[in-house]
């Protein structure tokens, strides 16, 4: 069963040296497993898909039959790159028996593809697989998740020891399990997924642009029966928000609380989003009061409160659609370059 064939996909949205650095790593480790690697750039539109072009070429990978190149004229986001490379498949246009997606900035560390994989076989009702993802510090990145609620969103905004310990339940970052664990969803920066699964809920929902796509992907999964679990033997180091630039957000950007309330909206209706945010703003408020009597530290962006309740505003007077749990269909395929 062992030669059951990975398609890696690698997606690159302006960072052609860290993609080159990531995806040698991975073309390392796949030298033992069957399959190939396929490195898509999403609309970078900065020479970046020239660049890992010219040095694929140059360190033989083209010719290998191990790695492809796609470039996407538009950059529609993560899950619509993802599902190019889905939609494209191993280089005989066949379909691979697992999916592995790796962020740009993830670098495996040995034996973490095959962890996933092997961890899927020998577990037939499980569906998807994370690794285990630290810092390149060494500290460990939190990507054991449950499924955000109305009271994770007041527990994540609120920001104080006693509703947590009241919530804990349904914080939605667990603590790092220890072993393997079946959790509700975890990150997509390193994830194998079951090509049943891909067929059952047909890929990524490309309404998302960023955020909350792995976890509605996973929460789909779930409704179809497949179990999403955490492989800490699986290991990648990460550098974290590379392209997105979310660690350095001066704001939050819109398409952050699209993809919020579309989660809300598509999973559990529109009155429970109204109430999400609601339970997310009142949180925001006692954390505000605390800060103005104590040296609490601004733990948002700027204007966050403002924007969340301005978004919230919008969508609450915005022409009302019957929620649906289907997602859009997988992106056209991007142009091959040889």
């Amino acid at each position: 069963m062992k030669n059951q064939r990975i398609l890696a996909i690698l997606l690159n949205y302006r960072t052609p040296e860290m993609t080159l650095q990531t995806a040698e790593a991975a073309l390392r480790e796949m030298e033992e497993l069957p399959g190939g690697l396929l490195i898509i750039d999403n609309g970078s539109g900065d020479g970046s898909f020239d660049r890992i072009r010219a040095q694929a070429e140059a360190r033989g990978w083209l010719g290998s039959g191990r790695l492809q190149l796609l470039a996407s004229p538009v950059n529609g986001g993560f899950g619509a790159g993802m599902n190019i490379g889905i939609k494209a498949g191993l280089p005989d246009g066949s379909a691979p028996d697992f999916y592995y997606l790796l962020n740009s900035d993830a670098f495996v560390q040995g034996r973490t593809i095959r962890s996933l994989r092997d961890f899927l076989l020998e577990h037939p009702g499980a569906g998807l697989a994370g690794s285990y993802v630290r810092g390149m510090d060494g500290e460990p990145h939190r990507t054991a998740f449950r499924f955000p609620s109305i009271a994770a969103e007041f527990e994540a905004s609120v920001r104080t020891g006693i509703f947590t310990r009241l919530l804990k339940h349904w914080v939605v970052a667990m603590d790092m399990p220890q072993n393997e664990q079946q959790v509700d969803w975890t990150a997509g920066a390193s994830l194998m997924i079951r090509r049943e699964v891909i067929e059952a809920v047909g890929g990524f929902d490309e309404s998302f642009f960023l955020y909350f796509e792995e976890t509605d992907l996973c929460r789909r999964a779930a409704r179809a029966g497949w179990r999403t679990h955490y492989v800490p033997s699986s290991e990648v180091a990460h550098v974290g928000s590379a392209s997105t630039g979310m660690k350095t957000w001066d704001r939050t950007p819109r398409y952050w609380f699209d993809s919020r309330l579309h989660y809300f909206v598509k999973h559990h209706g529109r009155a429970y989003a109204a109430a999400a945010t609601l339970a997310r703003i009142a949180g925001s408020l006692i954390y505000g009061l605390r800060r103005l009597i104590s040296d609490k530290p601004q733990a948002d962006p700027p204007h966050f409160l403002r924007d969340l309740i301005l978004h919230g505003l919008r969508a609450a007077a915005a022409p009302r659609r019957k929620p649906s749990l289907e997602t859009r269909p997988l992106s056209p395929q991007a142009k091959e370059q040889k």
